[in-house]
């Protein structure tokens, strides 16, 4: 019908915008982002490759994001290395040098030295991404350069249990072993996620790949660029989720919000007169509805900003000013899980 002519269409268009920005049209990829694509080897102390000497290569993948020769990759492709190198799209290989890691988030952040610009792509918003939007994701699998693939997002806000705050775009597109740290595009060549880790039953790509989302990747990109390291706001507070059978102590009317656990003392929660007990509805004016709402949103804050906490308390709410400070985001607790 003429509904479905005009989504082939639309699809058909999408996909050769996609093409041409990755320079993959005609087979002519001189011209697009994959020339921002690197390939990340390095050696690490004790491997008995190294004492027989063989150096492995093609460990990981990784982009480039700043014409000056800044690389982002994964922190795991290059944690314990003693020696790092990365291997341009045309061919040259150069030593590269560690700007900064953040283990939290897998993210690090490399530079090389390559005498000229180099070229780089940009960040999009992954809060815009949709369930079912395509995708591309483009790698070093098994050391083969420039490996493009395609598919789409499976799910957001994944839970893969890598930390405090982690949340993750899922993929069906192809990630395999040496693809870690390379780049995912939207439909319009644009970074939106940092492929990092896969569920797999034999180590290869089963379609259930994970990405960093770029939004949450910029802000730690921005500071290990400009500090070396990561610094995340703390303000003193162990937190919960609100299961059904809290729901009426509470006196709420529906599971909603976070449950403050424990507070630390003579902390900034404390301070402002946070107790355990009250309920986290809103950080900041947004609404909360899991833990790690409240930890990535106090961990973006910058210390000695004042955030806002709007809090469910003896029927009603309040809102508390809480000045944050340097340190660990808060602590969130796992509610007790039933056994079978």
């Amino acid at each position: 019908d003429l509904r479905s002519a005009d989504q082939a269409r639309a699809y058909v268009t999408k996909l050769r915008s996609i093409l041409r920005y990755l320079g993959t049209c005609d087979g002519d990829m001189e011209k697009g982002n994959l020339r921002a694509d690197v390939n990340v080897s390095v050696r690490r102390p004790g491997d008995p490759r190294v004492r027989r000497g063989l150096v492995p290569a093609g460990l990981g993948s990784g982009f480039v994001v700043d014409p000056t020769g800044l690389i982002v990759t994964n922190d795991h492709v290059i944690d314990g290395a003693d020696q790092i190198h990365v291997t341009l799209a045309d061919g040259r290989r150069l030593p590269a040098r560690i700007v900064g890691t953040d283990a939290r988030t897998d993210i690090a952040l490399l530079q090389v030295e390559a005498g000229a610009p180099l070229p780089h792509v940009a960040f999009g918003d992954s809060d815009r991404v949709r369930v079912g939007d395509r995708v591309v994701a483009v790698g070093n699998p098994f050391g083969l350069g420039g490996t493009v693939t395609s598919g789409i997002v499976s799910a957001r806000n994944r839970d893969i249990r890598s930390g405090p705050d982690a949340e993750f775009l899922q993929l069906d597109a192809a990630i395999n072993s040496g693809n870690s740290g390379g780049p995912t595009f939207d439909v319009f060549g644009r970074v939106i996620g940092i492929n990092t880790a896969i569920v797999s039953p034999s180590g290869g790509s089963v379609g259930i790949g994970f990405a960093i989302p770029s939004n949450q990747a910029k802000a730690v990109i921005e500071q290990l660029r400009t500090r070396g390291s990561v610094e995340r706001g703390w303000i003193g507070v162990s937190i919960q989720p609100v299961t059904p059978d809290m729901v009426a102590d509470l006196g709420l009317d529906r599971p909603a919000g976070v449950l403050v656990a424990q507070v630390t003392r003579g902390g900034p929660a404390m301070r402002a007169g946070l107790r355990p007990g009250d309920v986290i509805v809103a950080v900041d004016g947004k609404e909360v509805e899991t833990a790690r709402d409240v930890t990535r949103r106090v961990a973006a804050a910058a210390p000695g900003t004042t955030v806002p906490l709007t809090v469910w308390r003896e029927g009603q709410e309040k809102t508390l000013d809480v000045t944050v400070r340097s340190g660990e985001a808060p602590v969130a607790r796992a509610a007790a899980a039933p056994r079978g």
